[in-house]
């Protein structure tokens, strides 16, 4: 599903203009990504939780090659889905 899915589905069930939905669709995911930037949980209850964690730098190797090397810090977004949700999906 894309976004513009995700508005042609609020347009037909909410009878929002397409034009209303899109704002909605937007207002909520930049509502979402403003959240996980502040480096807080996401949490949609019955849908799973968002969250923002730091990896440290670490040494790895370059498997082609076997030479040691460091891998950069990094943030990582994870999505853990609820139980109701993994029920829904997988009954």
């Amino acid at each position: 599903m894309t976004k513009s899915d995700l508005v042609e589905v609020i347009y037909e069930r909410v009878g929002l203009s397409r034009k209303e939905a899109a704002q909605a669709v937007d207002n909520v995911l930049e509502i979402i990504k403003d959240t996980l930037r502040r480096g807080e949980k996401v949490k949609i209850s019955g849908f799973g939780t968002f969250v923002v964690s730091r990896k440290r730098a670490r040494r790895g190797r370059n498997p082609q090659t076997g030479t040691p090397l460091i891998i950069d810090s990094r943030c990582v977004l994870s999505f853990k889905a609820s139980d109701i949700l993994k029920e829904r999906l997988c009954g």
